[in-house]
C-alpha cells in the first residue's frame, strides 16, 4: 500500500510539473523571479517531448508500482495520462514533437511579452530591471 501511495504521489507531482512547464510563464507575469525556475523546467519539458526521451519520473512511478504489486505501464506519462484525455488514440511521434513545440511557443510568447514590457518600462523610468 505504501508503494502504491508513493506511485500516486509521483503521478500527481508529474502532472503538476507538466502544468508548470506549460503555464508557469504566467507566474513570471506576477513575479519575474519565477522565471529562474520556470525557464529551465520549460526547456527540459520541451526537450523531453521533442527528443522522445522518457521523463525520469515515469520509471520511478513504474518501479514504485512494481514494488507495490500494481500494474506497470509500457508507455510514458504523457501518453498514458494526458493524451488519453486529449486524443482518442495513441500519441504519435509527430504529435509529441508538436506538444514540445507548443510549450516553446506558449512560453516564448509570454517571455517575449515580458521582454517588451520591460523594454518599454526602461524607457519610461530609466531602470527597467529584470529582477
Amino acid at each position: 500500500m505504501t508503494f502504491a501511495l508513493l506511485a500516486d504521489f509521483v503521478v500527481v507531482a508529474h502532472l503538476l510539473f507538466i502544468l508548470f512547464v506549460v503555464a508557469g510563464g504566467f507566474l513570471a507575469l506576477r513575479n519575474l523571479k519565477w522565471a529562474w525556475l520556470h525557464v529551465p523546467a520549460a526547456v527540459w519539458g520541451a526537450l523531453v517531448e521533442c527528443s522522445g526521451w522518457i521523463c525520469p519520473l515515469t520509471p520511478l512511478e513504474n518501479r514504485l508500482r512494481r514494488l507495490g504489486g500494481g500494474p506497470v505501464y509500457s508507455s510514458d506519462f504523457v501518453e498514458r495520462y494526458i493524451v488519453s484525455l486529449i486524443y482518442p488514440e495513441a500519441l504519435t511521434r509527430n504529435e509529441q514533437v508538436l506538444l514540445g513545440l507548443a510549450v516553446l511557443v506558449i512560453n516564448g510568447g509570454i517571455y517575449g511579452w515580458l521582454a517588451v514590457r520591460m523594454w518599454r518600462s526602461r524607457g519610461r523610468d530609466g531602470e527597467g530591471k529584470w529582477l
